[in-house]
């Protein structure tokens, strides 16, 4: 009986160390709040250059090209990169943490396979979202970033925690809603980038650190 529990013990470190080498384990619920948390704030600051830019364009005839790339476009692309840049700062400054408090690598083979499969759709993401610009589509510009978003979670989601996997699909659900009710893009994009990231720390902080 004695020798039956040390092997299901044995085994069971087994599991732990294959699981440890396979996924990158170091995600931080806390990182998923303050991305939100951000994303919220991103939201609030992009609605008050939309507001003010509508304002500007009712004192006009009609609305001229160089005010809307003056007005909105280009202080919305710096927005976006602003975000972008605090995102991964964030995640990468409660990740280490996290890191540092288990006795996990942060750094290592399975991290680049993560990191690799999250920026592949990212990238994409990007370049696609530039050629809407070019091509003056702007109002897809929230729906795609959601699905692009949700695909590089849903590529990434099997080398780390599997609530990963399921917050892209929700992302992605989220961004073909924006796409169809393209009036309430924001919205979505608050609630895909903001609320959803917010319950996604939520969760794994109390199942996973707590």
């Amino acid at each position: 009986m004695k020798n039956n529990s040390n092997t299901n013990q044995d085994i069971r470190d087994i599991k732990n160390m294959m699981e440890r080498s396979s996924r990158f384990l170091s995600l931080s619920g806390l990182s998923g709040i303050s991305v939100g948390i951000i994303a919220l704030l991103g939201v609030f600051v992009a609605s008050g250059i939309l507001e003010s830019a509508e304002t500007r364009h009712n004192n006009f005839i009609f609305f001229i090209q160089p005010f809307f790339f003056e007005q909105v476009l280009y202080p919305m692309l710096i927005l976006s990169l602003s975000i972008l840049i605090l995102a991964l700062g964030s995640a990468f400054l409660f990740s280490w943490r996290k890191a540092r408090t288990n006795g996990l690598k942060l750094w290592g083979a399975t991290t680049r396979r993560w990191l690799i499969n999250l920026f592949i759709p990212l990238i994409a993401g990007g370049f696609f979202i530039l050629i809407l610009i070019d091509k003056n589509t702007e109002s897809l510009v929230a729906s795609t970033s959601l699905i692009f978003y949700g695909l590089a979670l849903v590529n990434a989601g099997k080398y780390t925690f599997g609530e990963i996997h399921y917050l892209g699909i929700f992302e992605i659900v989220l961004g073909i809603l924006a796409g169809v009710f393209i009036n309430q893009s924001l919205f979505f994009w608050a609630v895909g980038f903001g609320v959803l990231h917010i319950i996604y720390g939520l969760v794994m902080y109390f199942r996973y650190e707590r």
